[in-house]
């Protein structure tokens, strides 16, 4: 017993002492799941018959949760026997463990509770058995051994709440060392090891120039037209003398005196087939020049103006007519003056 005690005691000290040095260190930890198959050692509550220390094993499986916690779960069995007295005990229970590093050497305090089961047999009472509830505490710590296997040793006493009163009395503390070996499921997470990375060199950045404004594009060529005058409307018939007023000169006047870059307008008179053909061309010389005197009166240059008489020339009707008042008004759209190269702005562009 005074073994066991001696343990027990070396297993708490040591435990104590890394734990102070330890507390502030911190390392990544396995979360993997793990065994821990164990032997121990029992100094039983001497009032179950029996004063000699018990020997026996465990199971437990483990899981870390966090970096301070793991939590193991299973059971142990311990047997004693002192001259004609054997005592037994099984417990099943789950313990939290307070890791106070997760390095190599590991020390942690533990707690747990769970249920245990009390077998005595004693010459005079015989044998006894009870399930009762217990609570532990107690210390120790992890020693590792590699990547996933690891020594585990801890002392805990176990305090039990006998039930039914069958060993005449309802509390018992049992001491238990255990040692044992862990073996978690998974290696660890390789680090991550972050290398100082060089800062990128400073790149000049040119700003982009504005992108430049799109020409404007030319105005369209104006298109010209062929404007056409109806000699009955400018002249009395067989005459050159412009009759007044002339709105549709005027107009073409405006126009031109609006753009001077018209030049070469050419203002063509033409007569129809009625007359010799010596006369009906002088007839449409004289009404292209009437028209030209009067453009140049309005302040147009004679420069850019053309007169052509064209006599009987590109007649736009043909007539049959007998009848000479019917024949005259037939050949009505022959008699004219048409005025070409020249674009009057409320016409087409």
């Amino acid at each position: 017993m005074n073994n066991l005690k001696t343990m027990a005691f070396a297993i708490a000290t040591c435990c104590t002492s890394a734990s102070l040095a330890v507390h502030a260190q911190t390392t990544l930890y396995n979360p993997s799941w793990y065994i821990a198959p164990s032997v121990n050692a029992m100094d039983p509550d001497k009032r179950f018959g029996v004063d000699k220390n018990g020997i026996g094993g465990g199971f437990r499986v483990g899981k870390p949760l966090s970096q301070y916690w793991d939590l193991q779960m299973g059971g142990t069995y311990a047997k004693t026997d002192s001259d004609n007295a054997r005592y037994q005990q099984h417990t099943l229970g789950v313990d939290a463990l307070y890791m106070f590093s997760r390095k190599s050497f590991r020390p942690f305090l533990l707690a747990g509770t769970g249920y245990e089961r009390d077998r005595a047999t004693t010459p005079f009472l015989g044998t006894r058995t009870r399930t009762s509830p217990y609570l532990n505490a107690g210390a120790g710590f992890q020693v590792a051994l590699g990547e996933q296997w690891a020594i585990q040793a801890d002392y805990r006493r176990v305090f039990g709440y006998l039930s039914g009163f069958n060993f005449g009395f309802d509390r018992a503390k049992t001491d238990y060392v255990t040692v044992g070996l862990t073996y978690a499921f998974d290696k660890p997470a390789a680090p991550i090891v972050r290398t100082a990375q060089a800062p990128e060199p400073v790149r000049e950045i040119t700003p982009t120039p504005p992108p430049l404004p799109l020409p404007t594009p030319p105005p369209p060529a104006p298109r010209m037209e062929r404007i056409t005058l109806s000699a009955t409307e400018l002249f009395a018939f067989d005459s050159a003398q412009l009759r007044l007023p002339q709105p549709k000169l005027d107009e073409i006047a405006s126009a031109l005196n609006a753009n001077t870059s018209i030049n070469n307008v050419m203002i063509a008179g033409y007569a129809d087939r009625l007359g010799s053909d010596k006369y009906n061309q002088k007839l449409s010389e004289r009404r292209a020049m009437s028209v030209k005197n009067y453009l140049t009166g309005k302040g147009i240059d004679a420069g850019r103006l053309k007169a052509e008489g064209r006599g009987e020339a590109n007649p736009v009707v043909m007539c049959t007519d007998k009848n000479r008042p019917a024949l005259i008004k037939c050949l009505e759209p022959n008699r004219r003056v048409e005025i070409e190269q020249i674009t009057i702005e409320r016409r087409t562009q």
